[in-house]
């Protein structure tokens, strides 16, 4: 497993362009009307945007806490120092549960049997052998210190307890959010934009008109936040 943990460490990335590109495969309806009835849409909808918001928060209130250097160092895991404070006091990977969650919501969104039966337990797969590639060089490097986090955080499993004293303890850096996410936040919110738009007609009443004018004005307003904070990171404005 370590193996293919630093396998698929290196093509990371490449991951998320393929299954976000699976989301769209066609494929048998998680919720159905014949089940659920003429309101069977509101179900993915609400549960869909509640789990895939939810693993964006987390992602974001990671990093503005206490960020780790993402990416290794080529493409090797690498770590100079064992990060415990902030949200990993509370996960040992919340980036990758946040992930995890984003995935998850936005395969109920788009209500894909498919993406969740088959693509999400792949991607469990991939991530637990990364996790364990990861955990095999920070308790070499780590060793008894690395030995005692474990035992105290989880794994997987988010302890929310004390969560809030933890965020009144820390400065929140909310433009380190912003600056290192905003790539995955587009691409993110774009997706979710065009599941909402063309795969919940209702929401329009089917005027696709209307459809069309929302579509144009969210691609605006998205590459006019992508722009603005891609500008304030070059330019040095904002420092994460």
């Amino acid at each position: 497993m370590i193996a293919i943990g630093n396998f698929f460490f290196k093509y990371r990335n490449f991951l998320f362009i393929f299954l976000y590109l699976a989301l769209f495969i066609p494929s048998p309806q998680l919720f159905t009307e014949s089940v659920l009835g003429p309101k069977y849409y509101q179900y993915p909808l609400i549960i869909g945007l509640f789990i895939t918001i939810l693993g964006q928060l987390i992602r974001g209130i990671t990093i503005a806490l206490a960020y780790i250097v993402r990416g290794g160092k080529d493409k090797n895991v690498y770590a100079d120092r064992l990060v415990v404070e902030g949200f990993f006091s509370h996960c040992r990977n919340p980036l990758y549960v946040g992930n995890i969650l984003m995935l998850v919501g936005v395969g109920i969104l788009i209500n894909s049997l498919l993406f969740i039966i088959i693509f999400i337990p792949l991607f469990l797969f991939i991530y637990q052998a990364i996790v364990l590639a990861e955990e095999n060089f920070l308790r070499n490097k780590f060793g008894k210190q690395f030995e005692a986090y474990c035992a105290r955080v989880n794994r997987w499993w988010v302890n929310f307890n004390g969560l809030g004293k933890t965020i009144n303890g820390m400065a929140f850096n909310g433009k380190r959010w912003l600056i290192k996410e905003y790539n995955t936040q587009t691409i993110w919110l774009a997706g979710i934009v065009i599941i909402l738009l063309f795969y919940y007609p209702q929401l329009t009443n089917g005027n696709e008109d209307l459809r069309n004018k929302i579509c144009i004005g969210a691609a605006i307003l998205l590459a006019i936040y992508y722009l603005t904070i891609r500008y304030l990171k070059k330019s040095g404005t904002w420092k994460g």
